[in-house]
């Protein structure tokens, strides 16, 4: 996982109506939310004339990057470019970036009116936010809070395998933060209803950003407490406690599923 500082590299700003003559790079997101590389591998640090190559409909500046301006390209291509998924396993740096890039993508395209009155909605002056010129209702950029969770028996781990996911027999519990409750309060009721068992000394183990869609993923690790394993049959198919030697190598580390699962297994 990413343990880089986001602003080592990048300094956040933001306008709508700028062009810069001089080379910059520039994050080029297809209708897929992939992203274009270069022949190397590289976010293409060009002139602007390099969009020509391209069907854009629309073009943000978002700050500088590596000391070089950096925009946001969403275009109107079929074109296969690099997902999200590949770039983290070809160049950490580039994923982090891309990260915040679509979506602030996203966030343009899908606030172009309100919600509330449907009204064609205008950029708010000094701010990276849409405004309703009409009721006044203003669109920040979406992030959806969900929790991940090791829960630990003494020497065992419970995982579960999921409905959704094919990727992996067996991971760990996780789910999205309801309306009204805190992140805590998240972990105990998705385990809850998951697998039917209690949980006791929520630690918090950190977080990360998780662009599939649009989350903030906080990881925890907690103690079981009581109760019998119970899935619920929709999300999670089967769950049971695993030893250190039975638990799956997934491959990758882009998730900080990684860094609970290390944790587990030097304890």
């Amino acid at each position: 996982m990413i343990e880089k500082y986001l602003y080592s590299d990048y300094c956040i700003d933001f306008k709508e109506d700028y062009m810069n003559e001089e080379n910059s790079y520039y994050l080029i997101f297809n209708k897929k939310r992939e992203l274009f590389l270069t022949e190397d591998n590289k976010i293409p640090l060009v002139d602007n004339s390099f969009l020509s190559n391209f069907n854009v409909n629309f073009n943000l500046f978002i700050g500088s990057y590596k000391n070089q301006d950096c925009f946001v390209v969403n275009v109107d291509d079929d074109v296969e470019y690099t997902s999200l998924r590949d770039v983290y396993e070809i160049d950490k740096d580039t994923y982090q970036i891309a990260t915040r890039g679509v979506l602030i993508n996203d966030w343009y395209q899908f606030n172009q009116y309100c919600g509330r009155c449907g009204t064609k909605t205008v950029i708010k002056k000094n701010s990276m936010s849409f405004i309703c010129p009409e009721c006044g209702s203003n669109f920040h950029g979406k992030i959806q809070p969900a929790v991940i969770i090791a829960i630990h028996n003494g020497d065992k781990l419970l995982m579960a395998r999921h409905s959704y996911n094919t990727t992996v027999r067996y991971a760990l519990i996780a789910g999205f933060v309801e309306m009204g409750e805190s992140i805590e309060e998240a972990v105990q009721r998705e385990v809850k209803e998951e697998v039917g068992i209690s949980v006791k000394n929520i630690q918090y183990m950190g977080s990360q950003p998780w662009p599939f869609p649009n989350s903030l993923m906080c990881a925890f690790k907690a103690e079981y407490d009581s109760g019998e394993i119970e899935v619920d049959g929709n999300e999670i198919l089967k769950a049971k406690w695993f030893n250190k030697d039975e638990i799956e190598d997934i491959g990758t580390d882009i998730s900080i599923y990684s860094v609970l699962i290390e944790d587990f297994l030097k304890k």
